[in-house]
Parts: structure tokens; C-alpha cells; sequence
């Protein structure tokens, strides 16, 4: 089976649109709270949610939440999620959270200078936890804005960006939301910017992970949907097998993240006398 990128982003967008919005509109009903609460990055996938929730639910019922650490988030980040709420005639709160990244720097006897993965995933949290003080205060629910390439590898923060409510974009690959963001008017700049979750300074998505998206979209869609092998895919892609298997090991390594904590089963714990 010969397969390309040109059929990864070949999907009926018009319909995917519909979909989301219909399932925003009914999870909101169904809860009978008052609207979303998401943190709006400047990136594409925040920028793809935010449009789609607008749309579905109105600007007036999405609080967007731009939560910068000016020592690690560029300016222009801060300025394009701005843009997307003018855009949008939207409702906005801009925290800084480094004086809240300090306080816990100062407070954690273990830590170091260099801790840059435990630190960067704190900022995640920080986030996560803003999110949900809002949402709590507000009745609102938490929007996610995981997409289905980084929730397939685990490229997120358990209890961090991953922490939410709802997940209107957890089943578009990357390409494809770039794609439909583009649709929809989100700025060019913001819809092909390179992505970073923005945990550290100068951190780029594509560089840490070693490969691009579109690689990374291509082995989801040909093995986990098309069904094919290894062996095959690599043939017809012209991927290296071990790009692939590089993968499928990040699958199978964050597949934790995915699933709720582990625990032992009623049958071997309880036993009734």
C-alpha cells in the first residue's frame, strides 16, 4: 500500500469542524456548567481549540487564560494569543507564573539549577492548576488542547497540559489541525508556527523529539490505522525502521500517561469473610 502525507491530511475538514463543535455544545450542555476555561499559548493547537470553542459556544461562555514565564515564553507568543482573542471578541486574564515558579524553586530542598525537565514540567502544572482555579470558580469546564500526535507519543505533562476536562482536538494529527486551524482564519504564523510546549528556554518540539510531525503523523496513520507492519511501512515511506520503532518505543514507554494511575484489583485485595 503506498501511502504519503498528501493522504494523512486528506480528511473531510468541513465534517471533523461540524463534529467538534457539536460535541463542545453537548458536553457543555450535558454538565450544565456555564462555559470553558482554556490556557491560550500562542501556538496552533491552544489557537485550533479556541477557535472551535468560540464558534461552538460563544466568545462570551471561553475565558482565555495566557499564563507566560517571561524567562522562558517569547514575547511574540504572548502578542499572537492576544491577536486570537481580539480576534475572537473574547474574554482574557494574562498571569505571569514566575514568581509562582520561584516560590516553589525556594521552597524544594532538592532542587538545583539545571533541574530544566522537573522544573519545566512544574510550569505545566502551574498552568494546569490556574486553570482549574478558574474553572472551579467560574463552574466552567477545563479545555484540553492535546492533539493526537503528541497524546500517541506522550509529549505532554501528565497532570499538566494533560490535566483537562475535555479533548475537542485529541483525535487530529498534527498536520491536520495546522490544516484546519488555517481553515478556520487562525493567523498563518500562528498555524505553522514551529511548536514548544514553552517549558524551557529555546525549547523546539521537533528538535527534542528528533523528527519532524509530518514523519511522526505518517507512522500513526500507516500503522495504527492503515494497519501495516514495520517492515512494509518503511518500505513504501522510505522511512529508516528505526525512526519508526523510535515511535512505536514512545508509545509504548508514556502509555501511563494515558491511562488512569494503576491499582490493584477489588479481587486481590478484598476478600469478604
Amino acid at each position: 500500500m503506498k501511502i504519503s502525507i498528501s493522504d494523512v491530511i486528506n480528511i473531510d475538514y468541513d465534517y471533523a469542524k461540524s463534529a467538534i463543535k457539536r460535541f463542545l455544545r453537548e458536553e457543555l450542555g450535558n454538565t450544565g456548567l456555564s462555559g470553558y476555561v482554556i490556557g491560550l499559548s500562542g501556538g496552533v493547537d491552544s489557537a485550533l481549540s479556541y477557535f472551535l470553542a468560540t464558534d461552538a459556544v460563544g466568545s462570551d461562555k471561553v475565558l482565555a487564560l495566557i499564563m507566560p514565564d517571561p524567562s522562558v515564553t517569547p514575547k511574540g507568543d504572548i502578542e499572537d494569543a492576544k491577536d486570537l482573542v481580539r480576534m475572537k471578541g473574547g474574554q482574557v486574564q494574562i498571569i505571569n507564573i514566575d514568581p509562582i515558579v520561584e516560590v516553589y524553586k525556594s521552597s524544594i530542598p532538592i532542587y538545583e539549577e539545571g533541574d530544566l525537565i522537573p522544573i519545566g514540567n512544574i510550569r505545566a502544572r502551574i498552568r494546569m492548576s490556574l486553570l482549574y482555579f478558574y474553572a472551579n470558580k467560574l463552574k466552567r469546564l477545563v479545555l484540553g488542547t492535546g492533539d493526537r500526535s503528541e497524546i500517541t507519543i506522550g509529549y505532554f505533562t501528565k497532570y499538566g497540559d494533560g490535566g483537562a476536562d475535555v479533548l475537542p482536538i485529541s483525535n487530529l494529527l498534527k498536520t491536520q489541525v495546522r490544516r484546519l486551524a488555517s481553515m478556520l482564519g487562525v493567523p498563518e504564523r500562528v498555524a505553522y508556527k514551529p511548536s514548544s510546549p514553552r517549558l524551557w528556554g529555546g525549547q523546539l518540539a521537533e528538535r527534542e523529539l528528533g523528527v519532524s510531525y509530518e514523519t511522526i503523523d505518517l507512522i500513526i496513520y500507516g500503522l495504527f490505522d492503515k494497519g501495516l507492519n514495520i517492515e512494509g511501512f518503511s518500505k513504501t515511506t522510505g522511512i529508516d525502521k528505526s525512526v519508526v520503532e523510535r515511535i512505536l518505543e514512545l508509545n509504548r514507554k508514556t502509555q501511563h500517561k494515558r491511562l488512569q494511575p494503576a491499582s490493584i484489583s477489588f479481587r486481590d485485595v478484598i476478600r469478604y469473610l
